[in-house]
């Protein structure tokens, strides 16, 4: 304040800054920078009062810049105690850290085995040797649930890195990274490429997701590169899940990364029991899609038949948004498709409108059949979660209901907010999408029903049935993670399948096991290398005669087999046609080279076509 008189203020303002006297009595007055909040903290006043006092003189305000996020982690806080299994591989992580060997690690371990405190072990290793750490997840929603317990163990918030950053603060933590003063980065793929000036150990949570491969623009695989790099860095890498892909469990049975396993829930919390609903016998109402013993068990946790048993949550699981799939009319059987995209379109109830959740084009619902003039005519096909809380809200008016997907939870924030109601018990009832799948820990959830669980296993997608399995496997395991015993329902039109009664089962090395001999007789990955080889245009007729072009000048070569060109399944894709071609060749054969020479001896050709675009995907993830 120097020579201004604080008397002379008005009284809040003259008691916030007696109090900021008092509590910083102990540094020298000209030199404490604070940000306003932590002024206003000191002060015991609000942010307008310190901002008053400013105004006045008797604060100044200086730019500083930010303080690097992450720079200080503790290692010295109390942490939960580990199960033997536990110990054993944070253990290993450790010695591998100081080894400094380049080793990958498969840490493999039931949903709520206590996998990410084990993971935490190797980050407080690595940041005792100075050194760096990213932990990398497949989608940023996660992180909402991992920060906390990051904080909790480490007493800081990790630096975080996404799509969504603002410019600012994606420049402050690049630089802070860069200078060594950012110690941990937790983030999507895209955090494995920052320039570390000394990272010494990566970590892949749910590395089997296929949010890791980007496909637009440069075409990667982060889970592939964070087995490559620390080749290049002498570092250890971890990959960590509880439904481990195929190409991962086979390199863990040759023993070329090592395993650490969890076989057991942490703190004694048992496995959901798993029960499986034929369709086709239990068969729900006429134009309804929710089954007796499903209801049933809803009616269960909402009021328990035992009154010894809390009231608990449940959670029905349908990775479809929308209202319905698909619009047709009744009388002259009109389909609603995307008139830029090879797809329907979808019902969104709430906004009354029909959107493609490919392109985003989006239009109102009209009141008549745009084909035959009918109107009231149009009928939704299919189940949303928007239909899904229409059924629900009839047999439950009571209950406390929450849709959660890409639509109701649109920002962080959103998201951050209803996770939180479902852990303070202030929902009953769940109905989300794949965005409440994994990741996240709701104390009295105790039922989840899968409302179509065979969707997924239909296409000609390679890793469908692969893929369909960890799906559910993973949405079973929110249920039941502390003290109420939990139990999944998958409602399912074949239950015969060999998915469901793997999941059923709880056989999840048999299924494994099965889909890999599989893909070994079909001669496809993990047995195999595969590359895609995408040709688009916005005429048909130039798209035919660039995939002539090629298919005219297919290499012969013995590793090699080329299919195509074939129409891709999503034939127009944002106004654009696409064909396809597949290259499969033996693993000791990479099809790169061959593949850069044949695209680019044609190109010449190619050129003279107008608008044609040639994408070759290496490892693809996608056939659509």
């Amino acid at each position: 304040g120097g020579a201004l008189s604080p008397e002379n203020l008005p009284a809040k303002q003259r008691q916030a800054f007696e109090n900021l006297r008092q509590n910083l009595v102990k540094t020298d007055p000209h030199h404490i920078v604070m940000s306003q909040a932590e002024l206003a903290r000191q002060a015991g006043s609000s942010p307008a009062i310190i901002k008053a006092l400013a105004g006045k003189g008797f604060l100044v305000r200086r730019e500083a810049p930010p303080a690097a996020p992450c720079s200080s982690p503790a290692l010295d806080r109390t942490r939960p105690d580990l199960s033997p299994e536990q110990q054993d591989a944070a253990a290993r992580l450790c010695t591998a850290l100081d080894q400094q060997k380049p080793t990958t690690f498969l840490l493999d371990g039931v949903t709520g085995a206590g996998k990410t405190e084990v993971y935490f072990e190797a980050v407080a290793k690595a940041l005792a040797q100075g050194k760096q750490a990213v932990i990398m997840l497949p989608e940023i929603a996660l992180s909402n649930a991992f920060l906390k317990r990051f904080e909790s163990r480490f007493g800081c918030e990790p630096a975080l890195w996404h799509s969504a950053l603002s410019p600012t603060r994606r420049k402050m933590t690049w630089r802070a990274v860069a200078k060594g003063q950012t110690k941990v980065v937790v983030g999507a793929r895209s955090a494995l490429m920052l320039p570390y000036a000394n990272l010494g150990l990566i970590i892949v949570d749910e590395e089997h997701d296929p949010a890791y491969k980007q496909e637009d623009h440069v075409l990667y695989n982060a889970r592939d590169m964070a087995v490559l790099r620390p080749h290049k860095n002498g570092i250890p890498s971890l990959l960590v899940s509880a439904t481990p892909s195929l190409e991962t469990m086979v390199n863990s049975w040759s023993g070329r990364y090592e395993s650490l396993r969890l076989p057991q829930r942490f703190g004694g919390a048992s496995m959901p029991d798993i029960r499986l609903v034929d369709m086709r016998q239990d068969k729900p109402e006429p134009g309804k899609f929710l089954s007796p013993p499903l209801i049933a068990a809803i009616k269960d946790r909402l009021t328990p038949s035992d009154p010894s048993q809390p009231k608990s949550q449940a959670l029905l699981f349908l990775n479809r948004r929308g209202y319905a799939p698909l619009t047709l009319c009744r009388t002259c059987g009109h389909r609603f498709e995307c008139p830029r995209c090879t797809a329907w379109l979808v019902e969104h109830r709430g906004v009354d409108r029909l959107n493609c959740h490919h392109c985003g084009y989006s239009a109102p619902v009209p009141d008549h059949c745009p084909s035959c003039q009918e109107r009231g005519s149009l009928a939704a096909c299919g189940p949303g979660v928007e239909r899904i809380l229409e059924e629900i809200q009839e047999l439950f008016p009571t209950a406390r209901v929450m849709v959660l997907s890409s639509d109701t939870a649109s920002d962080h924030d959103e998201l951050k907010d209803a996770l939180r109601q479902i852990r303070d018990h202030e929902v009953d009832i769940v109905i989300g999408t794949q965005i409440i799948a994994k990741g996240h820990h709701f104390p009295m959830l105790s039922l989840v029903g899968v409302v179509d669980a065979d969707i997924g296993l239909s296409g000609g997608d390679l890793r469908a049935a692969e893929r369909t399995y960890q799906l559910l496997h993973q949405v079973a395991g929110r249920a039941g993670r502390e003290s109420i015993k939990g139990e999944v329902i998958l409602q399912s039109f074949s239950p015969d399948s060999r998915v469901m009664q793997a999941l059923e089962s709880g056989e999840r090395d048999m299924f494994l096991e099965i889909e890999a001999e599989q893909r070994q007789l079909a001669h496809m990955p993990p047995y195999s290398r595969l590359a895609g080889i995408i040709l688009s245009s916005t005429s048909e007729q130039d798209l035919d005669q660039a995939a002539m072009i090629l298919a005219q000048n297919i290499p012969n070569d013995a590793g090699l087999q080329i299919l195509g060109p074939a129409a891709a399944p999503i034939y127009r894709l944002r106004g654009r046609y696409r064909k396809r071609f597949l290259v499969i060749s033996d693993k000791t054969h990479p099809p790169q080279k061959i593949i850069s020479h044949w695209i680019s001896s044609q190109n010449p050709a190619l050129k003279k076509i107008r608008d044609i675009r040639v994408t070759i995907d290496i490892d693809p993830q996608s056939f659509l």
